[in-house]
C-alpha cells in the first residue's frame, strides 16, 4: 500500500504538472495577446471582471469539491449531491451578478464593464459542475483523467480568445474565451468519464455544509488575497492603472502556479500520510525538503521575470511602468510560495483554524497596506504587496515553530544561502552582458529568449554547485524511500 500510496503522490504530481503547463502556458499566450492588441484600460478592464467572477466561483463552491475526496459515504451519491449545491448556488451568483453588474462594475471604477460582467457570470453554473467532476478524480487520484477537461478546456478559451482579439474584438474577447472554457469543461468532463447525475442526500447535504462552514471561509479570504488589490486600485487609480499593474501580476503569478501549488498538491498527502502512520517526528525534514524544492524552483522562474523585467516593452512601450512593479511582485510571489507549503503542513496537521488565522492576518495587513499605500501608484501597490507576504511568512513559520513543525532556522539559512548564492552567480554576468548590447534591443524577442535560456541555465548549474548535496536528496527514488518509508 505504501509503494503504490508513493507511486500514485509521484504520477499525480507529475499529471497534475503537465496540466497545468499545458493550462497555464495558455493563459501566458492569452496575456501576450491582450497586452498587445488592448489597451491599459481595456486590459484593466477585463482583469477587474475576471477578479469579481474569480471571488464568485471561491463563494459558489466555497470548499465543497474537498469534502468528495474525504467523505465515507458513496462518493456518486455525495458528488450528486454537492452537484445539485454548487450548481444551484451558482445559478443563483450568476443571476445576482447579472441584476448587480452596473453598481458593481461602477464602484469599481470601470462603469463600462457592466455588459462585460453579465457575460462573464453565465460561466458560474458551467464551472460548478466541472469542479464536482474535478472532486470525483481527485478522490481516485486520477490526474490523468484531468488533461482532457481541465487543460482541454483552457486550451480552447485561449484560442478563442486570442482569435477575437487579434481580430479586434476587444476587452469581449478574454471574456467571450472564458465562457467557452466554462462550457467546455463539464462536457469533457464527461467524454473523460466523469459522469455525475443530480440528486439529493439530506445526509450528504448535511456534511458537505458541516465542511463548508469550515474551510468555505478560508477559500474565500484565499482567493480575496489574490483579487483584492484589481478593484482597489481600479476605484483609486483608473482602469489604466489595474491595466499596468495586472501585466506584471499575471507574470508574477505563473511561477507560483507553476512550482508551489504543484508541490503543494503533492506535499499535502506527504505530510498527512507521516502523520496517520505515526511518524510526525518526520514531518519537519519533509516540511524542510518540499521548502527547499519550492525555493529551488520558482527562484529560477522568479530570477529570470525579475532580471528581464525590463524586456516587457516586448509587448509595447505603453507597458514599460509594468517593469519595477514585476520586480517587486517577484519578491512577493516568492514569499506566498514558500508559506503555501508550509499552509500546507499546518493543514495537514490537523489546525485549519490556525491556518484561517494566517489568511486573515494577511487580509487584514492588506487592506492597510492598500489604504495606506494605493493613493501612490501601482508600484507603492507592489511594495506594499512584498512587505505584507514577507510579514506573513515569517508569522508562518513562528506559527510552524510552535506546532513543532518547523525546519530548523539553520537549514532555512542553508536554502536561503543557496537559493541567493545561484542567483547572484546566474545573474551578474547576465546583467553585465544585457548591458554591453549582447543581447539586443529590449524589444527584442530572440535576446530576451537567449537571455532568458542563459540565465535558467546558468541558475541550475550554480544551484548544483552550491547545493549539490541537498539537491540531492530531491530525487524522486529517495523522496519516496524516506518519505514514504518504502524498503530500498
Amino acid at each position: 500500500m505504501t509503494g503504490r500510496l508513493a507511486a500514485a503522490a509521484m504520477r499525480g504530481s507529475l499529471w497534475l504538472a503537465a496540466i497545468n503547463l499545458v493550462s497555464k502556458g495558455s493563459q501566458v499566450a492569452v496575456t501576450l495577446t491582450l497586452a498587445a492588441h488592448l489597451a491599459e484600460a481595456d486590459l484593466g478592464a477585463v482583469t477587474l471582471v475576471v477578479a469579481v467572477v474569480n471571488i464568485a466561483q471561491v463563494v459558489q463552491a466555497a470548499g465543497v469539491y474537498d469534502v468528495i475526496s474525504r467523505t465515507t459515504r458513496d462518493p456518486l451519491r455525495m458528488a450528486g449531491t454537492v452537484l445539485t449545491l454548487s450548481v444551484g448556488a451558482g445559478v443563483a451568483l450568476a443571476g445576482a451578478l447579472a441584476l448587480a453588474a452596473p453598481t458593481v462594475a461602477a464602484v469599481l471604477g470601470a462603469p463600462d464593464a457592466a455588459p462585460l460582467i453579465r457575460l462573464a457570470a453565465l460561466t458560474l453554473p458551467f464551472t460548478a459542475a466541472g469542479g464536482v467532476q474535478m472532486g470525483l478524480m481527485h478522490r481516485d487520484l486520477d490526474f490523468r483523467r484531468r488533461l482532457l477537461p481541465d487543460a482541454g478546456s483552457a486550451v480552447l478559451g485561449a484560442a478563442v480568445t486570442i482569435a477575437l482579439a487579434a481580430g479586434g474584438g476587444g476587452a469581449v474577447s478574454l471574456v467571450v474565451g472564458l465562457l467557452c472554457a466554462a462550457v467546455a469543461q463539464p462536457l469533457l468532463g464527461l467524454v473523460a468519464g466523469a459522469r455525475v447525475r443530480p440528486r439529493w442526500d439530506t445526509g450528504a447535504a448535511g456534511e458537505a455544509l458541516r465542511w463548508i462552514a469550515v474551510v468555505g471561509p478560508a477559500a474565500i479570504v484565499a482567493t480575496l488575497l489574490i483579487n483584492l488589490d484589481y478593484p482597489v486600485i481600479g476605484h483609486v487609480l483608473g482602469p489604466d492603472a489595474v491595466g499596468v499593474y495586472s501585466l506584471a501580476y499575471r507574470i508574477a503569478w505563473m511561477p507560483y502556479i507553476i512550482g508551489a501549488i504543484v508541490l503543494g498538491a503533492v506535499a499535502f498527502p506527504v505530510y498527512t500520510r507521516l502523520i496517520r502512520t505515526g511518524r510526525r517526528a518526520d514531518l519537519p525534514a519533509a516540511v524542510s525538503r518540499f521548502t527547499r524544492a519550492v525555493a529551488v524552483v520558482t527562484g529560477g522562474l522568479y530570477l529570470v521575470a525579475a532580471v528581464l523585467s525590463d524586456r516587457v516593452v516586448l509587448l509595447g512601450e505603453r507597458w514599460a511602468p509594468s517593469a519595477g512593479v514585476l520586480v517587486l511582485l517577484c519578491g512577493y510571489g516568492l514569499a506566498i510560495s514558500v508559506a503555501h507549503l508550509w499552509h500546507e503542513a499546518i493543514r495537514a496537521a490537523g489546525h485549519p483554524r490556525l491556518y484561517l488565522a494566517l489568511l486573515l492576518t494577511h487580509l487584514g495587513l492588506l487592506v492597510v497596506a492598500l489604504a495606506l499605500l494605493t493613493r501612490h501608484g501601482v508600484l507603492a501597490v507592489a511594495a506594499g504587496q512584498a512587505a505584507v507576504a514577507a510579514l506573513l511568512l515569517a508569522l508562518t513559520w513562528l506559527t510552524l515553530v510552535r506546532l513543532g513543525l518547523a525546519p530548523a532556522p539553520r537549514e532555512l539559512a542553508g536554502i536561503a544561502v543557496g537559493v541567493l548564492g545561484a542567483a547572484a552567480l546566474a545573474a551578474l554576468p547576465v546583467i553585465a552582458l544585457d548591458r554591453a548590447g549582447f543581447f539586443g534591443s529590449p524589444r527584442s524577442l530572440a535576446g530576451s529568449a537567449a537571455a532568458a535560456a542563459v540565465l535558467l541555465l546558468a541558475y541550475v548549474l550554480g544551484t548544483l554547485l552550491i547545493q549539490r548535496g541537498a539537491i540531492g536528496e530531491l530525487r524522486p527514488a529517495r523522496v519516496r524511500a524516506e518519505t514514504f518509508g518504502e524498503q530500498r
